[in-house]
């Protein structure tokens, strides 16, 4: 029986990777390049603190795949030979404001109880910081560090799933933009913009933005939008960056990474030079040696975005063998999505408890 898995980002491939492992029959179907794909512009974060302030046990989920990235990236390097340059030394966040500072160490005090104590951060003033981060700037008034964050390059993850899942023996469709789905219990019938027809035993949406348009037709509410971020990369600097932030981060190659805008402005993936301007201020403000550094490309992509921010698993109520996925964390979950999600799929008794993500919540 095949599975089709609607969507080629990191997370429909991480689970299409998953399944593959387990020896089940995969066929990826993946749109067209003029597709909104939040897989080819997002951060590359494997990010943990802060998350699930709201919601514990999505910072247990967050927490659980972060641990499980390591074997996650030697899974990909073995099956396509690709290093997606993980880095889990931890992370940072810089705050040039006492009171925003105080919120957060707040929040995340909660989280820790919540939680049963088990959450590692530690909180730094601008002196103790500026040992761990020596260029900080002086408007930088502390920060908070934690050691379950780290990052990955994106695009190298991307590139690493699409030959993983095909040494594997899966299959991807390029180009194969779906416009309607036929289904039956464990028969679904996937019909392309080209006219082509494709069926399977069973099957995952994880189509991104594309899930409002197709969601209904397999039972699911799919309430999903979009969320506009900007990104600006800088020339290849030496190498001064160790610990990412939400909103900096440098790459293995070099470039910094300056991000985290977000803008509520619907399907829009257009830059605007105001938005781009702050992202340089603050950059600046942590770090004021890169004033003098080259900009050398920006971008804006969407995020998906569900009603409160969190993951969406949803098992089809009205035809047995469809399943619903969708996050704006794909790369910190992929190593779930790899690693524990196919047996959620698939409905073994080894499934996790993801009870707390269904759409009963909305």
């Amino acid at each position: 029986m095949t599975t089709l898995i609607i969507g080629g980002g990191v997370v429909g491939l991480s689970i299409a990777f998953g399944l593959l492992q387990q020896g089940k029959s995969v066929l990826v179907l993946d749109g067209g390049d003029s597709d909104f794909r939040a897989s080819r512009g997002n951060f590359g974060l494997v990010w943990v603190q802060g998350k699930g302030v709201d919601c514990p046990s999505y910072s247990t989920w967050s927490r659980r795949s972060a641990g499980l990235w390591p074997g996650y990236a030697d899974d990909l390097k073995a099956a396509s030979g690709i290093d997606v340059s993980l880095s889990q030394k931890g992370g940072v966040d810089y705050f040039t404001d006492e009171e925003e500072l105080a919120d957060k160490v707040s929040a995340l005090e909660g989280l820790r109880t919540a939680v049963g104590g088990d959450y590692p951060f530690e909180v730094l003033d601008h002196t103790g910081l500026k040992k761990l981060v020596p260029q900080i700037g002086p408007k930088v008034v502390g920060g908070l560090y934690s050691p379950m964050d780290g990052h990955v390059n994106p695009l190298q993850l991307l590139k690493a799933l699409t030959i993983g899942v095909k040494s594997l023996g899966g299959d991807i469709r390029t180009g194969a933009q779906v416009v309607e789905i036929k289904a039956a219990d464990h028969a679904f019938t996937a019909i392309l913009a080209s006219g082509d027809h494709v069926e399977g035993g069973s099957i995952v949406l994880s189509a991104g933005l594309g899930a409002a348009d197709l969601g209904e037709s397999l039972g699911f509410k799919a309430p999903v939008r979009p969320q506009q971020g900007q990104v600006l990369i800088t020339e290849k600097l030496p190498f001064f960056l160790e610990y990412p932030s939400g909103t900096l981060r440098q790459v293995n190659e070099g470039g910094v990474q300056v991000g985290a805008s977000k803008a509520e402005i619907g399907p829009d993936d257009r830059e605007d030079l105001e938005t781009l301007a702050g992202l340089a201020r603050h950059a600046v403000e942590v770090f004021p040696h890169l004033a003098k550094a080259k900009l050398v490309r920006s971008w804006a992509a969407l995020r998906v975005m569900s009603p409160d921010g969190l993951p969406i698993y949803q098992r089809s109520a009205k035809y047995e063998g469809a399943r619903f996925v969708t996050c704006h964390s794909g790369i910190t979950l992929a190593a779930a999505h790899a690693s524990l999600l196919p047996d959620w799929v698939m409905g073994t008794n080894q499934a996790p408890d993801l009870s707390d993500f269904s759409e009963a919540r909305f």
